[in-house]
């Protein structure tokens, strides 16, 4: 009776040795996963999109349009052969607003969204029947 104790025992310790070597994971599986996690931690995270209101996009419109309205007066100036000072600043600007406007509402809403655009209307609506 001691003897088949003592064999379960050995048997049981030898058993419980070889099921820990067949889940030990190979070295280079471990610096392979080390390396895939140093990568991870290397790339930086997204940008977060911006949280502008439609009151920001009617802003930036309406500022947009105050400075295009302003143009034909200094081209006037620039035929009578003199540059305002601010002509150039003013279409610096009026570049700066109309891509930000143009990639902020790209990334809100792309064609066939269900907005219907006019350029006669300069506005965009819902289209009929899309939800």
């Amino acid at each position: 009776m001691k003897l088949v104790s003592v064999t379960l025992c050995v048997l049981f310790l030898l058993v419980a040795a070889a099921a820990q070597e067949s889940t030990q994971i190979p070295k280079g599986i471990q610096e392979a996963e080390k390396a895939q996690a140093t990568i991870e931690k290397s790339i930086p995270p997204p940008p977060i999109p911006s949280q502008r209101t439609p009151a920001d996009f009617q802003r930036d419109a309406d500022q947009l349009a105050t400075l295009a309205q302003s143009i034909p007066a200094d081209l006037d100036s620039v035929r009578r052969g003199m540059l305002p000072k601010d002509a150039i600043q003013k279409l610096k600007q009026i570049e700066k607003l109309a891509k930000r406007l143009r990639s902020e509402l790209n990334a809100q809403g792309s064609p066939g969204d269900g907005l219907a655009c006019s350029a006669a209307s300069s506005r965009c609506e819902p289209r009929r029947g899309a939800q």
